[in-house]
C-alpha cells in the first residue's frame, strides 16, 4: 500500500494487523490494516454493546467506575478504554514481525514497502539488524497506558511529586489481560525495559490524544473519571474489551482500512459494521413484554400456590436470590423460567442461563427453554441459545440449534408403544418444531469462552463455579453470567467442593446486580445460610431473617430474608424404598427380567462403567432365551465414546420424555425397557416405572426416587404389579454383615481394578454408610421404607449431614460411621481449604478485591484445563478429583486407512479444511465424537501410563494438538498406548493390568 501523500501522520502508519491469510487483499484490499482503524473499530464495538447488550445493572456498575455516575459520560470512557487494548502494539518489538513473519514473496514486498514508509514517516522503528527485547504487546500496554493517560507517580513520569493513580493503573492491567491473563509486577517491567518510552512515547500520546479528539473524550477529565472502586467493574471492563476486540477483529463484518480515506471516515464506517455485527451474532438483550402464565404454559393454565407465591414475594425492583426447595417434577424449572421473566423485566436483565448437573440434561432443557422463549413476547425475531460445557459441539442439541432448530431424527420405531399411539396434538413450538426458527445457535457461540456471553444459555453447573476461579479467559465467565438471571437446578448435598466455589460466585454476581435462582430439594440448611450469606456479602449487607423456614427463599439487595408460605406444597412422591444385597449381576439380570412379567419401564444405576457392562452383559444374555428383542435393554455410560453415547442418550429421552404434548402419554413410550447407566437419573426429565440403584449419599437417592412415576399423564399406563414407585437400593455386604463402602487396605488408584473403583466412587463412605443406616432404622416390618418427599426430605438431609453421625443399635455399625466420619470431616476440611484457595471473593469482609489477585498466568490454565496433558499447576477446577485427560479414538482397518468406528463404515478425514469453515465445524465436530476422557490417575504412580505428550503422533494437521488412540477394529491398541489399553464398543477405552 504505497502512500500518495507524503505528509500523513505517522501514527496512521503503526499497523495492527496483517493480512497472513490473504483475506483482504482477496477483496482487493491492503495488505495490513492501520492500529488506528482497528482501535476504532474496538471503540465502536464497546459502544455498541453497551447499548444493545449490557443489563441495566452492568451499564450502572460501570457508570459508577467510569463516568461519575453518569453513563453517558461512561459510555464512551469504556469505548475509549477498549479502544486502547492494543496501544502496546507501537513498539519495535512487535511492529518488526511484519517482516519476520510474513509468508510468500507477495507479503515480503509489502512488509518491505511498509517498513520504507514508516521510516520515512518518522516511525521510532530500531535500526535494521538489532536485536530488540521481546515483549508481548499487550504487556507494553499495561506498563506505558497509565502515564499516558494522566498518573502523575514516579513509575509513570520519572518524577517522584505525584502520587499513584491507582484507577489508572488498574485499568492499564485489565486491559493488559486482553489476551486471556492479567500480567503480573515482572511481565510489565519486562514489557517497560523492552519498549523504550524516549522512542515512543510521543507518538503513542499522538494516538492516545487523536483516538480521545474522535471518541470526543476529555483526557484532562479522565483521571477523575476512572474510579473502579466495586471488584465487580475489573472483569466487567475486561470482559466487555475482550468481546468487542474478538468481534473488531472479525474480518467479515471489518475490512481492513485503507490510508486513503481519512479516519473519521473509518469511525463512520466502524460504527456501521458494529451495529451489523451485533445483529449478526444476535447480541441484542432479552426485552421481553408482558406475558401471563397461560399464555406461557397452556398445558397447566394456573401456577401452582407454590409458583404463584414465589412469584409474588419477588421483589417490585432490583436483583434477587431464590431458594426453591419443592421436589422432583414439581414444577420447579417453569417457576425458575418466569422469575427469568420476571427479573428481566423488572431489573433489565439481558437473558439468562440454566446450569445443570450433567450435560446429559441439556437436550430436555433446551428444548423446554426453546419453547418458553418462543412463547414470550419479545421484539427479537431471532434469540441465540448457547449450549455450554466441555465438547458441546459434538452434541445433536447443538447441532440442531446451529441448523435453526429444525427437527430431530425420524421418531424411533424399533419398539412397541404400551398402548395405541395418542393422536398427535400438534408441535410444540420449541426446537422440536421445523417451522419455529426464532431459537437457534450461532456457530460463533460454540468457540472457546463465548457460550456464557450468549443473552440465554444452558449447560453445566461446571461454568457456573469456574467464573471465580483464576484460568485463561476465565472473567469472561463471569462477564456473560453478570448481565443475566442464573438458574442453578439440582444443587446437591453432597458437592461440598463445589457449594464453597458456587457461592463465591454468587457474591461476583451480587456484586454485578445479577440475580440467581437455586433449585433444590435436598440441600441443608447449613448450605442455604452459606448462598444466603454469600448473596449477602456481594451487597455488603446483612440477612434480616423473618424468623420463618419453608421450602422458598427470596432474598433482595438489602438482605431481607423472606420465606412466603407456598399455601400448598405439590402433591408428595411416596415410593416405596428397600435395602437390597446385591446378588451379582446375573442374579440381579433374572430379578429384573422377571418382575412384572417382563413389562414396565426399569431403570438401573450402576456406579462405574465396568459395573454397568457386567450387568448389561448378564441382562442380554438371559433376556435372549426370554423373548426380548434387541433394543429393549440399553445400556449408557460415561465412558462411551460420545458418538455412542449422544445417540443413546437421545434415545432415551424420546421414549422415556414428556413427549411433545405433556397433556398425554408419550406416544412413543414402549411397552418394556430397561435402561442400564451411570447417570441416567440425570437426563433430566425420564419417567421410570421402577428404579433400581446403588448406594448413594441420601441427597442422591431422594434426587432419584424423583424419576420413578415422574409423569402422572403415565400412570394408567403401567403395568399392575408396578402401580405403586418403588425403589430398590442395591448395597454389597462386607465385614460383620456392614455396608460394603470403604476402600480395601492398600488401595492405590493407579493400579484400579473395576471392583475397588466400584468402592471409590466420587460419594465419600460415611455418607454412604450414614444413608445406609438412616433407611434401615425406617424400615418398616416387610422391610419397606415408606419415604414421603418433600415431607421427609429435611429430616433425611439433616439426619446424614447434621453436626453428628446418625446413632447405630449396634457397635460394629457405630464403629463404622465413627471410622468414616472423622475421614469424612477431614475430607471436608481439606475440600473447603482448596475450593477457597482457588476461588476468588469480590470482598473480604468489606474491603474490596484488589486486582493483584486476578493476575494469572499459565499456571492457572486455560479454561479450567490446565494441567490436562502436563498435570501441573494451581488449575481451576469444578471438582476436587483431577481433571480427565482428553485422547482421540481412531480404528486403524485391515488397508491402513483410519476411521471413526471399528466397523470401518465412517473414514476419518483429518486433512485441514481451511478456508471452509462449515466443513472445519463439521470436522471438529467429528473429532470430538470420537474423544474420551483418561483417568488422571492412570498416569500417576509406580504404574504410570506414558504422559500423553511423548506418545508418537500421525501425521495428520488434525492430529497435532490431539493425543491419539489407534486400535484395530477388534480393540487391540497399536498406536499411542499399544499393549497399555484396550477398546470395546459397550465399555470404552479400558486399561490393561
Amino acid at each position: 500500500m504505497r502512500l500518495n501523500c507524503p505528509s500523513i501522520a505517522r501514527w496512521l502508519l503503526v499497523w495492527g494487523k496483517t493480512d497472513g491469510n490473504g483475506v483482504s487483499r482477496a477483496r482487493g484490499g491492503p495488505a495490513w490494516n492501520p492500529l488506528f482503524a482497528h482501535m476504532l473499530d474496538a471503540a465502536a464495538c464497546a459502544g455498541v454493546l453497551w447499548d444493545r447488550y449490557l443489563a441495566s445493572s452492568v451499564r450502572d456498575r460501570l457508570a459508577e467506575a467510569f463516568g461519575g455516575g453518569d453513563a453517558a459520560t461512561a459510555r464512551r470512557v469504556v469505548m475509549f478504554l477498549a479502544a486502547l487494548h492494543d496501544l502496546g502494539k507501537a513498539s519495535t518489538c512487535f511492529l518488526r514481525q511484519f517482516a519476520e513473519d510474513s509468508k510468500g514473496e507477495a507479503m515480503r514486498r509489502a512488509a518491505a514497502q511498509w517498513e520504507e514508509q514508516a521510516r520515512d514517516a518518522g516511525v521510532p522503528l530500531a535500526p535494521a539488524g538489532r536485536i530488540v527485547p521481546r515483549a508481548r504487546h499487550e504487556h507494553i500496554t499495561a506498563a506505558f497506558l497509565p502515564g499516558l493517560l494522566g498518573c502523575p507517580c514516579h513509575g509513570c513520569t520519572g518524577r517522584s511529586e505525584g502520587a499513584r493513580h491507582e484507577g489508572l493503573h488498574v485499568v492499564a492491567l485489565l486491559l493488559g489481560g486482553h489476551h486471556g491473563d492479567v500480567p503480573n509486577p515482572d511481565q510489565v517491567e519486562a514489557a517497560r525495559g523492552a519498549a523504550s518510552e524516549a522512542d515512543w512515547g510521543k507518538l503513542r500520546q499522538e494516538l492516545v490524544t487523536e483516538l480521545a479528539r474522535l471518541l470526543e473524550v476529555d483526557l484532562g477529565a479522565l483521571p477523575d473519571l476512572v474510579r473502579p472502586e466495586r471488584p465487580i467493574a475489573l472483569p466487567l471492563l475486561a470482559g466487555l474489551v475482550v468481546i468487542a476486540d474478538w468481534i473488531a477483529s472479525d474480518e467479515k463484518y471489518f475490512p481492513y482500512r485503507s490510508l486513503d480515506e481519512p479516519p473519521a471516515q473509518w469511525w463512520e464506517e466502524a460504527r456501521r459494521n458494529a451495529s451489523a455485527a451485533a445483529t449478526r451474532l444476535l447480541l441484542d438483550a432479552w426485552q421481553p413484554g408482558p406475558a401471563a402464565w397461560p399464555e406461557v404454559y397452556p398445558d397447566t393454565p394456573e401456577p401452582r400456590p407454590f409458583q404463584a407465591a414465589a412469584l409474588a414475594a419477588l421483589p417490585r425492583s432490583g436483583p434477587a436470590l431464590v431458594l426453591i426447595g419443592t421436589g422432583s417434577a414439581s414444577g420447579k424449572t417453569r417457576l425458575a423460567q418466569m422469575c427469568a421473566l420476571r427479573l428481566a423485566r423488572t431489573c433489565g436483565h439481558h437473558g439468562f442461563y440454566l446450569a445443570l448437573p450433567t450435560h446429559a440434561a441439556t437436550r430436555q432443557a433446551a428444548d423446554e427453554a426453546a419453547s418458553f422463549i418462543n412463547a414470550v413476547p419479545s421484539p427479537s425475531l431471532r434469540a441465540n441459545l448457547a449450549v455450554v460445557y466441555e465438547h458441546a459441539e459434538a452434541g445433536d442439541i447443538a447441532r440442531r440449534l446451529r441448523d435453526g432448530g429444525v427437527s430431530e431424527v425420524s421418531p424411533v420405531t424399533d419398539l412397541p408403544p404400551a398402548t395405541d399411539p395418542t393422536p398427535d396434538s400438534g408441535p410444540t413450538p420449541g426446537i422440536r418444531d421445523a417451522s419455529a426458527h426464532r431459537v437457534v445457535l450461532d456457530p460463533w457461540y460454540l468457540r472457546r469462552c463465548r457460550g456464557l456471553v450468549s443473552t440465554f444459555g444452558i449447560g453445566t453447573v461446571d461454568q457456573v463455579v469456574l467464573a471465580s476461579q483464576l484460568s485463561l479467559h476465565w472473567f469472561l465467565r463471569l462477564f456473560g453470567l453478570a448481565n443475566k438471571t442464573v438458574i442453578i437446578d439440582e444443587a446437591h448435598a453432597h458437592e461440598m467442593f463445589r457449594r464453597h466455589l458456587l457461592s463465591a460466585t454468587v457474591s461476583w454476581l451480587a456484586d454485578a446486580g445479577a440475580s440467581v435462582v437455586v433449585l433444590s430439594a435436598t440441600l441443608p440448611a447449613e448450605a442455604r445460610r452459606s448462598l444466603v450469606d454469600a448473596w449477602c456479602e456481594g451487597h455488603l449487607v446483612r440477612p434480616v431473617t423473618d424468623g420463618r423456614t419453608g421450602p422458598l427463599t427470596v432474598v433482595d439487595q438489602r438482605g431481607e430474608v423472606r420465606h412466603p408460605d407456598p399455601a400448598e406444597i405439590p402433591g408428595p412422591v411416596k415410593p416405596d424404598v428397600d435395602l437390597l444385597e446385591d446378588p451379582g449381576p446375573a442374579g440381579l439380570a433374572r430379578r429384573l427380567l422377571t418382575e412384572a412379567g417382563g413389562r414396565g419401564i426399569t431403570g438401573v444405576v450402576r456406579h462405574g462403567a465396568k459395573r454397568a457392562h457386567e450387568l448389561y452383559e448378564a441382562l442380554v444374555a438371559e433376556a435372549s432365551r426370554r423373548g426380548w428383542r434387541p433394543g429393549e435393554i440399553v445400556l449408557v455410560h460415561d465412558d462411551l465414546l460420545p458418538r455412542e453415547r449422544e445417540p443413546r442418550e437421545a434415545r432415551i429421552v424420546r421414549l422415556l420424555g414428556p413427549g411433545a404434548d405433556r397433556r398425554v402419554r408419550n406416544p412413543a413410550r414402549p411397552g418394556r425397557l430397561i435402561v442400564v447407566g451411570t447417570r441416567i437419573d440425570q437426563a433430566l426429565d425420564i419417567d421410570l416405572d421402577r428404579l433400581y440403584t446403588d448406594l448413594a449419599p441420601v441427597d442422591v437417592l431422594l434426587h432419584r426416587a424423583g424419576r420413578v412415576h415422574r409423569h402422572a399423564v403415565n400412570d394408567n399406563g403401567r403395568p399392575e404389579d408396578l402401580r405403586r414407585p418403588r425403589m430398590s437400593v442395591l448395597w454389597r455386604t462386607g465385614a460383620d454383615g456392614l455396608p460394603d463402602v470403604e476402600p480395601p487396605q492398600g488401595y492405590e488408584p493407579a493400579a484400579d481394578t473395576a471392583e475397588r473403583a466400584a468402592r471409590t466412587a466420587e460419594y465419600a463412605p460415611y455418607t454412604l454408610a450414614a444413608t445406609w443406616q438412616v433407611l434401615r432404622r425406617r424400615q418398616g416390618p416387610q422391610g419397606l421404607i415408606a419415604l414421603r418427599t418433600p415431607g421427609d426430605t429435611t429430616a433425611l438431609i439433616d439426619a446424614v449431614y447434621g453436626t453428628a453421625p446418625p446413632v447405630a443399635p449396634d457397635e460394629a455399625m457405630n464403629a463404622l460411621l465413627a471410622r468414616t466420619w472423622a475421614a469424612w470431616r477431614s475430607r471436608l476440611t481439606n475440600e473447603t481449604n482448596r475450593a477457597e484457595g482457588l476461588a476468588r471473593r469480590p470482598y473480604d469482609g468489606d474491603v474490596p478485591l484488589e486486582v493483584v489477585k486476578l493476575q494469572s498466568g499459565k499456571v492457572h490454565g486455560r479454561d479450567g484445563t490446565a494441567g490436562k496433558y502436563a498435570r501441573t499447576g494451581s488449575t481451576a477446577r469444578s471438582h476436587p478429583r483431577e481433571p480427565g485427560i482428553d485422547a482421540l479414538v481412531l480404528f486403524r482397518q485391515p488397508d491402513k486407512s483410519l476411521t471413526y468406528d471399528g466397523a470401518g463404515t465412517l473414514p476419518a478425514k483429518l486433512d485441514h479444511p481451511h478456508p471452509h469453515p462449515h466443513r472445519h465445524r463439521h470436522r471438529h465436530r467429528e473429532l470430538l465424537l470420537n474423544t474420551v476422557s483418561l483417568p488422571e490417575h492412570w498416569f500417576e504412580g509406580d504404574h504410570a501410563l506414558p504422559d500423553p505428550k511423548t506418545w508418537p503422533r500421525l501425521n495428520h494437521s488434525a492430529l497435532y494438538y490431539r493425543p491419539h488412540l489407534v486400535f484395530t477394529p477388534s480393540g487391540t491398541c497399536v498406536r499411542g498406548l499399544p499393549e497399555r489399553v484396550t477398546y470395546q464398543q459397550d465399555v470404552g477405552v479400558q486399561r490393561i493390568g
